[in-house]
Formats: structure tokens, C-alpha cells, sequence
């Protein structure tokens, strides 16, 4: 299991979302770390970033998996329309 860390942005935009939301991607998250590689995740990598998205609804979580340090780190999350603008 990959420990789970959240950059700035990533909590800010966690305590500003609906709390029905925050848990539903908090969850989606969890179960990502349990198994980061299996094949029934929503996930894809990103083209000109060493990232990959996770699809939870209308929602999109950019993440890095860090093997070496078994860690999962959230990098964003927001809706579809903003969350690959930097």
C-alpha cells in the first residue's frame, strides 16, 4: 500500500468542495493507494508529465506515483474544465 500525500492545492481544493464529494474522492484515493497499478482503476497517464489522472465523476485527481519512497502524491484536484491548466 502507497502512503498518500496531498500538496497545498490539493487540500484547499478538498475543504472547498461539498463534503459528500470530498469524501467520495478521499475514498477513490484510498482504494488507488491500495492497489496504484491495477487494471479496474479510472486511470490514464498524462502526455508531457511523468503524472497519471484518476476519474472520479466530473472530478480529476493528478497524482505521481513515487515507487522508491511507496508514496502517492496528490498534486491537484478539481473539475475537468480546470484542472489540467496550470
Amino acid at each position: 500500500m502507497y502512503r498518500i500525500e496531498y500538496s497545498r492545492d490539493a487540500l484547499k481544493a478538498l475543504v472547498r468542495m461539498p463534503a459528500n464529494t470530498a469524501r467520495l474522492i478521499r475514498s477513490k484515493i484510498e482504494q488507488l493507494a491500495a492497489h496504484p497499478l491495477g487494471a479496474n482503476n479510472n486511470v490514464k497517464r498524462l502526455k508531457g508529465m511523468d503524472a497519471f489522472r484518476l476519474r472520479v465523476g466530473d472530478w480529476r485527481v493528478v497524482y505521481e506515483l513515487r515507487h522508491r519512497t511507496v508514496v502517492l502524491l496528490v498534486i491537484r484536484i478539481g473539475p475537468r474544465s480546470s484542472v489540467y491548466e496550470d
